[in-house]
């Protein structure tokens, strides 16, 4: 969660592999020793298995793996086999986006709100890639450059602050044993 590729530099206390390539230096950092790396012909067989790129999912995908979903929206977006790449940050915006409380069984919603959520997600994410991510603690990009969507977050990490379309305190829960923000006022369950 907290390791990246950096494109050059010099290899630092945390650099736990150095790749020399055509167009210059890739360093691996990982300072919680969380990740590993994997070198294959094509996607690794556990990718494979993965769900969809949620940019490329379509609709009526999304909606045909919702309805076979009997558990919390929250994790079931956070599900990696449901869609690849949604972590907590853009979950949250996501559902607060679409107006959906994080507690709604996914199998529940109907045709407008799928609609609503995956209209959401694809806006959350496609605005944070062009804001450079969320730089909360230490994440930068492959060049050591900040992210700046989190000066967008609605929800995400503002617990007790007023929401920003009703005014209301944002909330946080657990939901999948992570921590959960929300408006209880505009996300409905």
């Amino acid at each position: 969660m907290t390791g990246k590729l950096l494109l050059g530099g010099a290899p630092g206390r945390h650099t736990h592999a150095v790749f020399n390539l055509d167009r210059g230096v890739l360093r691996y950092e990982d300072p919680r020793q969380f990740g590993k790396l994997e070198v294959s012909q094509g996607l690794p067989a556990r990718i494979e298995k993965l769900g969809p790129e949620p940019l490329e999912v379509t609709l009526p995908e999304f909606a045909r793996r919702l309805k076979r979903r009997n558990a919390r929206i929250k994790s079931v977006l956070l599900d990696q086999h449901f869609v690849r790449g949604v972590g907590n940050i853009y979950a949250d915006e996501t559902l607060f986006r679409a107006g959906i409380h994080p507690l709604v069984i996914a199998a529940r919603l109907s045709g407008k709100r799928v609609e609503r959520l995956h209209q959401a997600m694809v806006e959350v994410l496609t605005q944070a890639i062009a804001k450079g991510g969320s730089s909360i603690s230490d994440y930068v990009d492959a060049e050591g450059r900040r992210g700046f969507f989190q000066f967008e977050h609605r929800v995400y990490q503002r617990t007790g602050e007023p929401c920003l379309t009703c005014g209301a305190p944002i909330r946080r829960t657990l939901v999948a044993q992570r921590g959960t923000h929300y408006c209880p006022k505009c996300q409905r369950r």
